[in-house]
């Protein structure tokens, strides 16, 4: 779990315009690590996280394409069923909205050992860091009685 630069590019709706951007990132060698991508009628904005912050406002900078910066909080979760209700879940639980999120899947035997990365916009990062980083409190499991029939069919 950490702390990074979330970047937010306003783009014109129009074929060949994320080509050159991430042909430029790729240029620079930097690797984006998480991104989402929304559009309106009139253009569209990409949200991304990557590994070398400083090496791409300079990519972006020589594109002379628009950009906003925020601090937004990646988190490291198991790729399972459940794990992102668990993860929002403890957050609210602490009173904390989540602004937005999105995240990688993470494929099982990749570079992420079959975690997904979440990305987070929160009001206080620091917060959220120490309500995520505490042991979550353990569940009681509820079993459902199952009768089962001689036959081995469900008897309801």
């Amino acid at each position: 779990m950490n702390k990074q630069i979330q970047f937010s590019i306003f783009l014109v709706n129009k074929p060949g315009v994320l080509t050159q951007i991430f042909r430029e990132l790729g240029k620079a060698k930097v690797n984006v690590e998480a991104l989402a991508m929304m559009d309106t009628t009139e253009h569209g904005v990409l949200r991304l996280t990557v590994d070398e912050p400083v090496a791409a406002r300079k990519v972006f900078g020589r594109l002379n394409i628009p950009v906003n910066e925020a601090e937004v909080l990646c988190v490291q979760l198991a790729n399972h069923p459940g794990a992102g209700a668990d993860l929002c879940e403890r957050l609210a639980n602490a009173h904390m909205n989540i602004g937005y999120m999105y995240c990688t899947g993470g494929a099982a035997g990749g570079p992420a050992g079959g975690k997904t990365n979440v990305v987070l916009k929160v009001p206080d990062i620091k917060k959220a860091m120490k309500v995520l980083e505490e042991r979550p409190p353990r569940r009681e499991m509820k079993l459902k009685r199952r009768d089962v029939s001689p036959n081995g069919n469900s008897r309801r």
